[in-house]
């Protein structure tokens, strides 16, 4: 007893820190959700519930979830298939796998907004190199950032180049530290590459995928300065997302009561979200672990 109890406190400074630093930001933002604050009228006034139901109605920011969605499990799909094919590649080359994880680490180290920038000179119209590569290729110049549709995928280009590093380095790992009987096993019953992959490293490589996949959902779903620096939520409202969104009304707009109504809900609507997806997720590629 004497030795649990010394353990635990030398882990109650810590855990009351970690408690304070989140609990009272989220304490203090659900109480100014039920203000009125704004630049005109600073302070914790009393309103209840009228800043939830005008966000009820605010259609642009329900909207704004729809391109976080498709932004979100867009770029982060296609991170997961180029980086697993990726660790794939480098798998069996052991001196190879090093190499690739010091030089996937520089788009990982670089700061979003220095690279958002370079980005946005990359789909620059008229002076950009992407426009100039599609006019070797005998293509007409693309409207990159001027033009919805563009805009989306341009920034979900972005995304990708910057995270699938992070998608290699995890499943890299994940395939390094896979036992070799099974895979033995399996070529003395004659399987071939493809058999192997579905029936044994993909089965294995599972839980691994789903914590790779959930923890770069976590972090798409807040994307807000590669939007700001790229497009600012253009064409229009066609790249604005729920952060982007909730950034207009509370430090451009300095409606902070309604902002901070809008950043509760987020919250809310986002962990609902990602935990049914991670449970999704877990059926559906952890099937085959389950006894028969």
């Amino acid at each position: 007893m004497s030795i649990g109890r010394s353990k635990l406190g030398f882990l109650l400074p810590g855990l009351i820190v970690l408690v304070a630093i989140i609990l009272f930001p989220l304490l203090f933002t659900i109480r100014v959700s039920f203000s009125g604050w704004d630049v005109s009228q600073p302070g914790l006034d009393w309103i209840g519930l009228t800043n939830y139901l005008r966000l009820a109605e605010d259609m642009r920011f329900w909207e704004s979830f729809g391109r976080l969605a498709v932004m979100a499990v867009g770029s982060v799909a296609l991170q997961y298939l180029l980086g697993f094919g990726l660790a794939l590649l480098v798998w069996r080359d052991f001196r190879a796998g090093r190499f690739f994880r010091v030089l996937f680490l520089i788009p990982m180290m670089t700061t979003p907004v220095i690279m958002a920038v370079i980005w946005r000179t990359v789909f620059h119209e008229s002076l950009g190199p992407a426009n100039d590569l599609m006019g070797l290729l005998g293509m007409a110049p693309l409207p990159w950032l001027s033009q919805a549709g563009l805009a989306m995928t341009s920034v979900i280009i972005v995304e990708v180049w910057q995270w699938t590093p992070f998608m290699f380095l995890m499943l890299l790992a994940g395939l390094l530290s896979l036992p070799r009987e099974p895979f033995l096993a399996a070529a003395i019953d004659g399987a071939g590459p493809i058999r192997t992959f579905m029936r044994v490293t993909f089965p294995m490589i599972a839980p691994i995928s789903i914590g790779a996949i959930v923890i770069r959902l976590i972090e798409a779903s807040k994307i807000m300065d590669t939007v700001y620096v790229i497009t600012s939520g253009g064409p229009g409202t066609a790249t604005e997302t729920s952060s982007y969104y909730i950034f207009i009304r509370g430090l451009r707009d300095f409606q902070i009561g309604y902002a901070a109504s809008l950043s509760f809900t987020y919250l809310v609507i986002m962990a609902i979200s990602l935990t049914i997806i991670a449970k999704v997720l877990a059926r559906t590629l952890l099937v085959r672990d389950r006894p028969a």
